[in-house]
């Protein structure tokens, strides 16, 4: 399926050769969510009706509570996005002017998934999401890719 020329407008970057649109629009569940591996719920510090942010964890939109927010799942700071067999990885993107803006997460065989803010989820390669709307990478974490059982 190709990509919507929203999500086309709203990142220029995208190579849409290289890009999958992996589900419908979903309002249930943000891009912070998605990198969390939560379909459920909107992730976001600010106190705002429903949200949900990991207890304990300092309600502001800074890096420090965003790495301390995935740190509640296992991840830890790690050095880059490279594939390394066993890990599960998340990139935290950053706004200078807004702080953190967007997370992503890496697929098991390379590539990176999105939540789009309110829009669709999509594979693609990481860079490619960076710009005026989220800005950068300013972090990576990591942790031990859980294992899939066979019921």
């Amino acid at each position: 399926m190709s990509l919507p020329a929203r999500v086309l407008a709203a990142f220029p970057g995208i190579v849409e050769s290289e890009c999958l649109h992996t589900s419908p629009e979903d309002r249930r569940y943000n891009c912070i969510a998605h990198a969390a591996g939560d379909h459920r719920r909107w992730w976001q510090p600010e106190k705002v009706p429903h949200t949900y942010w990991p207890k304990g964890i300092l309600r502001t939109s800074t890096l420090d509570a965003y790495e301390a927010a995935f740190g509640t799942l296992g991840y830890v700071r790690c050095a880059n996005d490279s594939l390394e067999p066993g890990l599960e990885k998340v990139a935290i993107f950053m706004n200078p002017t807004k702080g953190p803006t967007h997370a992503a997460r890496q697929l098991e065989d390379g590539p990176w998934t999105s939540k789009l803010g309110l829009l669709e989820d999509i594979g693609h390669p990481l860079r490619q999401v960076e710009g005026h709307v989220y800005g950068v990478v300013a972090t990576f974490m990591s942790r031990p890719r859980k294992k899939v059982t066979s019921p």
